[in-house]
Order: C-alpha cells, then structure tokens, then sequence
C-alpha cells in the first residue's frame, strides 16, 4: 500500500544534506518517491531523519533494579545473575520496544543469559516473535562461552574461599560443561533456520576471547569464512582483559585472530577500549566493525575507548547502548551524542561533523545488524525513519540553525514522535504500537519480585564472593 508521509524538514545523508517542505512516499517497504511540497498550515513540524541503530545490545532488563550498580564488569557480570530472564518473550518485548520508542529500527541482540525455562530454540523463537510483534529489525547471536566462567583464569581460589553450600550455589550457576565448537555451530545453524529471515539476521557470537578456547575462536572464523555468516564479538572491554589477553597471547590478541582469518568485513567488536593504535590498525584494516558503548563503559568504569583514533585510520564505528544508557533508558540518540561530543575533536580540528557522524553511526550500525542498505533517505532505500518533533527541538529558536546541529546539541528520546521500519508504523505518538509496553513492564516487575527469592541463596554469597573476586583480579592480573 502506498503511503504518504508529509514532513517541515528531511535529513537524507550528509550529502545530500537537509530538504524543507517534503512527501516522502513509501510502499512495499520501500521508499519510492521523494517530492517537494506545500508548507502544511497547521500541522505539527515534524523532521525526517534515518532510523536509528542499536548497533550493541543484548535484551536484557536494567542491571541497577537488581542491585548491580558501580562495580567493575567483572563483578558485574556474576551479580546480574539475578536479573536472569523469567520470561523470554516479556523480557525481549520490553527490551525491543523501548529500543523502537527510542527511534531504532534495528538492534543488535548479543544474547548471554538464556532464561533456562524452556528450550534454547524455543527461546529464540520466542525473541523473534517479540522482535516481530514490535516490528524492529535485529541481529541475533548466542554469545558462547567454553572457558573462564569465574574469573580469567583458575577460578579455584575464588571458590574455596566461599562457604560450602555458598560454593555449590555459585558452581551450579556458572560452572557448566561448555559447548563444544562443532555444537555451537550446528546451535547456530538451527537458530538460522527457525528465525532467519530479512527482518532477523542470525549471526557468530563468541562471547570474547577470555571466554572462548582457540578451538572455538577457530571454528568460529571458519564457519563465517564458509557461509558468510556475521560474526559479533567482545574485545578488549577493561584492563583485566587487556591483562589476560597479553599474558595469554605476547604476540598480540589481534595479531592472532587476523591470522585465523577471524578480522573481516564480517566481523563486529564491542567496546575496544584497550585496543592499542596498532591493533586499531589491523581491524580498520581489516574491514572489520568497532562498536563504542559509552554509557556502559562508563557505569562498568572500563574506560574511554579510542574512537577518534580508530575513525582517523579509516575504522568503521557504529553507537550501541549494551542495556546500559546513561539514564539506563535505551536513549541511543543520546548515546550517539556523547560519543559524539567525546570524541568530536579538540578546539578547532574537528573529527566529524554531527551530520558526518549521524551518517557513519547509522550506516556502520545498518552492517552490524545486518539491515540492508546505508540508511540514507533516497528512493529505492528501505523504508526506515523516524520523525522527530521538530516543534518542540525548535521551540525557543531565534535564528536559523541546522536541525542535526540542534539534535546533537540537545536531543534526547522524548523528541521522537514516530518510527517506520520497512514500511511499518512501530511507533506512533512516541508509543509503540505492537506491544503495550507499559502492561509488559508491569507483568514483568510482578513475575520478578515473584521470583526474587529464588536468589537468596546468590545474595547470601554475594559478599564474600564479592570481595574474592575483587582479591583475585587484583593479585592474578597486572594491569599496565
């Protein structure tokens, strides 16, 4: 069906720059006209930009309602335990549909807690159903593990020094017989059958090199070599891993996954914070994706990650919010912002400007997702955009300014009015349309505070656990 969307002002790419007085024309999921128009007389102002991109997350309720605030991810990652999905298709729904409120139209869902409540493919199942019934785009990985799950290394001092029953608690959450590489492929092959399709792209999701054998990391890089498959990873996140991956690998960690073939134009990286400039190099090189989290990296205290220096060496860089936004609100348009800001440049020389930005974030973002085209407004291009109230982003105006000047300067979530995703309207008034979140939120809290005593015997332990872990890390890893 065709449609007509009428809007003040249009952003289309860096290039193209910004056209005032517009219809954009869509059908069948694709934009097929675009036309100047008469000024609407009364109608609300409206700016058309690109859909926004998650190009980073893992669909997963917010950490700090559980207790998990201000501690280093590797406390952090054990403590969310807690948060462990009580229903996959509630949990997914309200973590996509935030993200479509939000103004994405894609989102990247790096799955690590699987509910445990039904089977693994069902669970899938029941994500890409949520991710339908919102109507955003994802990218789905398992993210695998098959070493390390306490700590980078022996975890038995952090064990023994717990209480035995405290012990056996932690074991039997964490301490599984891994995945073997041939396992995790055929798990991934089955994933691709049971939800792949345009709007899901089923990926590799080894969860980080600390956590994965060579074995895996191996079997990974050719699988994706084999199929084509996208590959999307951690690397590099704090110092501890900076630490291991040294100790481990004196040749470098990167050096090793571009000589297995791992770095390519298939392959996304999260965070990088300690990548070093030759290691940027090799995976810019490589055509291989960085993904910054900001707000994450600055909750965890992992670091300011080296974004400018990698964008100078020709680094492909995308924006991801990890579950973990500034105000823990999935708010990706003030995640871009501060990346923005942060890494904009210094004084006079600057990185980019906030059109060239906006572009790169959403274009790179589009390839980690999988999500076709550039996002740039153009017929031909997928119908993908969101409208932005350009009333109220420009209500104390009193000259003439650039609408993407104005966004970066003061835009947050609450500016977008509506989302379209391959032709669909998923948000609509800055509600979404196919999943009534509110009802969803409410449900979830009531079945989680339900739930809350069955970890008490987690909570128990979490003290002592707690500091072990703090001793281990501080006296295993050196960090430079």
């Amino acid at each position: 069906m065709t449609t007509d969307v009428t809007t003040t002002r249009l952003f289309s790419g860096p290039d193209r720059g910004t056209r005032d007085n517009v219809v954009l024309r869509h059908d069948g999921g694709i934009i097929t006209d675009i036309s100047e128009s008469a000024a609407p007389e009364s109608a609300p102002r409206s700016l058309i930009l690109p859909a926004f991109v998650n190009a980073h997350d893992h669909a997963r309720p917010r950490a700090s309602a559980f207790g998990a605030v201000g501690i280093p991810l590797e406390s952090w990652i054990l403590r969310t335990v807690v948060g462990t999905p009580v229903d996959p298709y509630l949990t997914a729904a309200s973590a996509l549909a935030r993200a479509a409120q939000a103004g994405c139209a894609a989102m990247m869902v790096h799955y690590t807690r699987p509910s445990g409540t039904v089977p693994l493919l069902d669970e899938t199942r029941a994500i890409a159903r949520a991710a339908g019934d919102v109507g955003i785009r994802i990218a789905f990985a398992i993210a695998v593990r098959d070493q390390n799950p306490i700590v980078y290394g022996d975890g038995e001092p952090v064990l023994s020094a717990l209480a035995s029953d405290d012990r056996k608690t932690i074991e039997e959450l964490f301490v599984r017989a891994p995945m073997s590489p041939k396992a995790y492929i055929e798990l991934t092959d089955a994933i691709a059958a049971a939800i792949g399709g345009p709007m899901v792209d089923v990926q590799l999701g080894p969860a980080g090199v600390q956590w994965c054998s060579k074995p895996l990391l191996e079997a990974v890089a050719d699988n994706s070599a084999q199929t084509g498959r996208r590959i999307h990873m951690h690397l590099l996140e704090t110092i501890y891993q900076r630490a291991w991956a040294d100790e481990h690998f004196p040749d470098g960690i990167v050096r090793y996954l571009r000589d297995i073939d791992f770095l390519s134009e298939r392959l996304t990286l999260a965070h990088c914070i300690h990548a070093r400039p030759d290691e940027i190099e090799m995976i810019a090189a490589s055509g291989a994706r960085i993904v910054t989290n900001f707000s994450s990296n600055l909750h965890l205290r992992s670091g300011l990650a080296p974004i400018a220096a990698a964008h100078a060496c020709g680094c492909a860089i995308a924006v991801g919010v990890d579950g973990l936004a500034l105000d823990e609100d999935d708010d990706v348009l003030r995640e871009m912002r501060l990346v923005q800001m942060m890494h904009g440049g210094l004084g006079f020389q600057r990185t980019w400007t906030a059109q060239e930005f906006f572009a790169l974030a959403i274009r790179n973002g589009r390839r980690v997702t999988g999500a076709p085209g550039t996002g740039e407004l153009a017929v031909g291009a997928p119908a993908d955009f969101v409208g932005i109230d350009l009333d109220r982003l420009e209500g104390d105006q009193i000259l003439p300014a650039d609408p993407l000047d104005l966004l970066f300067a003061r835009g947050n979530a609450s500016l977008v009015r509506d989302v379209v995703v391959d032709g669909r309207t998923i948000v609509s008034n800055g509600r979404c349309v196919g999943v009534d979140l509110p009802a969803i939120e409410q449900e979830l809290r009531g079945l989680y505070r339900a739930s809350a005593a069955t970890y008490a015997h987690v909570l128990r332990a979490w003290p002592r656990l707690s500091v072990s872990l703090q001793d281990w890390f501080e006296t295993q890893l050196t960090c430079n």
